[in-house]
């Protein structure tokens, strides 16, 4: 109940009169049945422009952190997030990972649509990094359809760091559906679902035209963090 007023009331009126988003391929979204929509993530804002957009309910993996941040800004978050069906995902270990597929699973069983981000965290410099597995099994075991999406002008809106977006126009791009079914039962084979994750991401890269990175934004940030200097406290005299 809380999800439809916040997208037909509140919250998606105002996103759509403030940054009067560029839809393309809308059409591609499936009316009913279960399908992932899989999409590259440049800002935080895409949380709430592409659910906003679509005319159905749609559930994210989100992460973790959106739901155990501290003091009242963190409870009120988490209470937003929980509002609106999403669900919340541990992205530390493998372990993780299988949680989240089931939950993924879960969704795609009642027939509804899903939310992903294949590259598995918000883009620090704008480029689209490789995208992890997760959505290849999830796609393979479910037998449903991945529709790929792209965010374009999310990063110069809202960059990592920036808390209020700016006001700006943005685009949401949607590709024809992606069918797996020839790979049916062959989601525990690493060179299948590294296929199956390469295509969709190449799909998302052709909708976003960004640069693209062949490793994980993950690790790309953990070896910039390290190589970044580190700050000593001036000595006393």
């Amino acid at each position: 109940m809380f999800y439809y007023l916040l997208k037909y009331v509140v919250l998606g009126p105002l996103l759509r009169l403030v940054f009067r988003p560029r839809i393309e391929g809308l059409e591609h979204i499936p009316e009913d049945g279960a399908a992932i929509v899989a999409g590259n993530h440049l800002s935080f804002s895409d949380h709430f422009l592409m659910p906003a957009i679509i005319k159905r309910r749609i559930t994210f993996l989100a992460k973790a952190e959106y739901f155990t941040g501290p003091g009242i800004k963190g409870r009120l978050t988490a209470a937003f997030f929980h509002s609106i069906g999403q669900i919340p995902v541990d992205r530390s270990g493998k372990e993780a990972g299988q949680a989240a597929i089931r939950e993924g699973l879960g969704v795609l069983s009642k027939g509804e649509l899903l939310g992903i981000y294949p590259e598995g965290t918000r883009s620090h410099d704008g480029r689209l990094y490789k995208g992890k597995v997760g959505v290849a099994v999830m796609a393979i075991k479910a037998g449903v359809p991945v529709i790929p999406c792209a965010m374009v002008g999310t990063f110069e809106i809202q960059p990592p760091g920036q808390t209020v977006p700016r006001v700006k126009r943005v685009t949401i791009r949607f590709g024809k559906p992606l069918d797996f079914s020839r790979y049916a039962g062959l989601e525990d084979q690493k060179a299948a679902i590294r296929a199956v994750t390469d295509e969709i991401m190449y799909a998302i890269l052709g909708l976003s035209e960004q640069e693209y990175v062949d490793e994980y934004a993950t690790k790309v940030k953990a070896a910039q963090s390290a190589e970044q200097p580190r700050k000593f406290p001036r000595r006393q005299r």
